[in-house]
């Protein structure tokens, strides 16, 4: 007994330990991330966001540095975007894959944002009428990146069926390295809830950790940062109530 007692204080200490060297790693990316979140590129309702994204402590848990080689797959409007581009501009590589149009016309000129690399230009989403989500097909290069430290897909996994989320995670895999992280965020569903139109946007954290870890991934941690205590998991996400307040999880996986 007290020989486990040892080596459990012990895988303590180590532990943290790490979690001091990591966090001292992160100070110069957090530093880029603070000033990134400070550029006027940022509308008044992006950073509105910021207290529910909380960002930093998001990209600190998920392990990011700025000398990365990073996609973010689905990006949307490109709130995380703005983030992620300027941080790895100088010492890393930022990609951008699937639906990417519009974030990278609104970055278009602007300064610092020169570098960012569209890849997956050929893959496509096409709506599954029955279901209203998406299904999502990838050419034969997938992702086009084969040693990514990490990828990113932000309130992205709800929309697919389940045969595009496949294709999502499949890809993922094909494109991280050995030790490379997949980072999902999502609104969260009741387990095991069946399909309504108010949880149309929302998924189940157990099917997403199943399915992910199908393709491949050891899932490593998760987070409870975007845990909202006040979401009832009712209603759709774009309702007023709450809107902007949904819980979210925040799962982390690694390629073996």
């Amino acid at each position: 007994m007290q020989k486990k007692v040892f080596v459990f204080a012990l895988a303590l200490a180590f532990a943290g330990t790490s979690a001091v060297t990591q966090a001292d790693d992160f100070d110069a990316t957090k530093a880029k991330i603070e000033a990134a979140m400070a550029a006027d590129v940022r509308s008044e309702a992006e950073v509105k966001r910021d207290r529910n994204r909380r960002p930093v402590e998001t990209l600190e848990f998920y392990g990011l540095r700025d000398d990365m080689t990073v996609i973010e797959l689905l990006p949307g409007g490109g709130w995380y975007t703005k983030l992620l581009a300027p941080v790895l501009r100088d010492n890393g590589e930022f990609y951008v894959a699937v639906g990417a149009d519009r974030a990278v016309k609104a970055l278009e000129g602007q300064a610092g944002f020169d570098k960012i690399k569209v890849t997956a230009a050929d893959a496509g989403a096409a709506r599954d009428e029955a279901s209203r989500l998406f299904n999502l097909t990838f050419g034969d290069d997938g992702l086009g990146v084969e040693d990514a430290d990490i990828v990113f897909t932000f309130r992205n996994y709800h929309n697919f069926t389940a045969a595009g989320r496949k294709a999502m995670n499949d890809a993922a895999f094909a494109a991280l390295k050995s030790g490379g992280v997949y980072a999902v965020v999502d609104h969260t569903r009741r387990h095991m809830e069946a399909d309504s139109g108010e949880n149309r946007r929302r998924l189940d954290p157990v099917l997403a950790i199943k399915e992910i870890q199908a393709a491949g991934f050891v899932f490593e941690d998760f987070s409870d940062l975007h845990f909202r205590a006040d979401d009832e998991l009712r209603y759709e996400v774009g309702r007023r109530s709450v809107t902007g307040n949904t819980d979210r999880w925040t799962l982390k996986f690694v390629k073996p």
